[in-house]
């Protein structure tokens, strides 16, 4: 790659992880702190620091703070390779969640979450409001993760986990996000932080915003499946590969397979559609030969000509 697309890529790269961190911020800052519904990872455990310091201590200066630490502990542990992009994650994250919340210098007058919308929202519709601090906070995590980013927090100690003891990454940050969850659970229940809804019922809600969150980070990273791959076995092949050709307009690749059943040679076709086409290559392929063997999976990218190219 020459140095002039790499340099276009890193400020792509750069520009979305900004984007990113600030949708993430969005659904934090506007919506979940003074819901009292706590994430997973440093951000919970920020928030908990903030609501014990009676809402005194931004938010986004914690989650700032506390990621230093685990930043240079996993420099040291990572190496390098860990750099910059960690860095730029969790201090935009933690710029853009106090700006919002109008908690920087200067511009204290943002404060988005004392809106008279939101304020109506949280309290006439919580649900609907956690679910927005949810879809936010997936759908920022995951442009980041999808440019290769980072906000630091859990998925250092996971990398960390990872590579001392060979934990697997998501059953680290699974069992982190528990841990955190919990703990804001107890100190709004104890120090009687709750607000219209008590601490049990708020620890249930951000167990489902952990579950919308990631399913969001995947969707994001991968993709909503957007076409499928068909693998057909059958020995009127040469018949379907030309209806496939001529009629649906898509390309076919033949494999050399042999069928273990039978001990029988064959050719296996294999082609990529669009999702409505399923119905129509079925139908095309059982016209043919209804004993055919077809196998349909979900495709999440497809690079190449006659499909449109994922960001």
């Amino acid at each position: 790659m020459n140095t002039s697309l790499k340099r276009k890529h890193l400020v792509r790269d750069y520009f979305a992880i900004t984007i990113g961190a600030f949708i993430m911020a969005f659904g934090i800052g506007v919506f979940l702190v003074d819901a009292r519904v706590v994430p997973g990872g440093v951000s919970g455990l920020a928030m908990v620091g903030h609501y014990l310091s009676n809402d005194k201590i931004p938010v986004g200066l914690l989650i700032w703070i506390f990621n230093i630490p685990l930043y240079i502990w996993g420099l040291k542990e990572l190496g390098g390779s860990f750099g910059v992009r960690t860095f730029a994650g969790f201090t935009l994250n933690s710029f853009f969640i106090d700006l919002l919340r109008g908690q920087i210098p200067g511009m204290r007058f943002i404060a988005i979450q004392n809106s008279s919308a939101v304020k109506d929202l949280v309290e006439h519709d919580f649900i609907l409001s956690v679910v927005f601090g949810a879809v936010l906070l997936g759908v920022g995590l995951g442009i980041i993760f999808k440019f290769r980013g980072s906000t630091g927090g859990s998925d250092i100690v996971a990398a960390i986990l990872r590579k001392r003891y060979g934990w697997k990454p998501g059953m680290a940050i699974m069992l982190i996000d528990f841990f955190v969850i919990l703990t804001a659970g107890f100190v709004i229940h104890f120090k009687g932080l709750a607000t219209s809804k008590p601490a049990l019922t708020l620890t249930l809600y951000a167990f489902i915003l952990l579950f919308v969150s990631s399913r969001l980070i995947d969707v994001i990273i991968e993709g909503m499946d957007y076409a499928k791959a068909a693998i057909i076995v059958s020995p009127k092949y040469s018949e379907i590969a030309e209806v496939v050709l001529k009629e649906m307009s898509r390309g076919a690749t033949s494999l050399y397979g042999r069928g273990l059943y039978t001990d029988t040679k064959r050719e296996i076709l294999y082609t990529v559609i669009t999702r409505r086409e399923t119905t129509l290559l079925i139908d095309l392929v059982k016209e043919i030969d209804p004993k055919a063997f077809i196998v349909i999976n979900n495709v999440h990218e497809v690079l190449g000509e006659g499909f449109r190219r994922r960001i």
